[in-house]
């Protein structure tokens, strides 16, 4: 598939941007979910835990192009949300477990959608910032015993 084509990180971040925002979740109705949407850090932190890796600011800013351009999420003041169609997208396509995911909505994407091209740009530092923000929060506080006790 060329350039112009639909990408695994396509998918990736389409799928990582459903369930940080909520829309994946069984029954839930559009209108109970937070309308502003969720920020970077927030797809950067389901991305990793989807595939283990956190996504490279050129992978995000092509998908989010792509994703843009072809109607299926947008952005707006930082904040990214699915859009209808985006949403419609999520909800047909075939059932498969967490690990495939992905792929099949990769797979739906060739099938039903032509990617498109929004004029969408993630600066370096929004990128950075992103990304030091989620490995700040996925540090786990450290363990304190309560008060007045000894180690024992």
């Amino acid at each position: 598939m060329g350039e112009s084509g639909w990408r695994w990180t396509d998918a990736w971040i389409f799928v990582s941007l459903v369930i940080a925002s909520g829309a994946g979740r069984h029954r839930r109705a559009a209108d109970s979910r937070r309308p502003e949407g969720v920020r970077l850090t927030d797809v950067i932190s389901t991305a990793d835990h989807l595939n283990q890796a956190i996504p490279e600011r050129q992978d995000v800013e092509a998908a989010v192009r792509r994703l843009v351009g072809a109607g299926l999420v947008s952005v707006s003041d930082g904040w990214f949300r699915i859009t209808p169609d985006g949403e419609r997208l999520w909800r047909t396509r075939p059932s498969a477990g967490v690990g495939t995911t992905v792929d099949t909505v990769q797979g739906v994407l060739v099938r039903r959608h032509t990617p498109g091209s929004a004029d969408w740009h993630l600066p370096e530092e929004d990128h950075a910032a992103a990304v030091q923000e989620y490995i700040v929060r996925s540090i786990p506080a450290p363990r304190r015993s309560p008060e007045g006790r000894t180690g024992r």
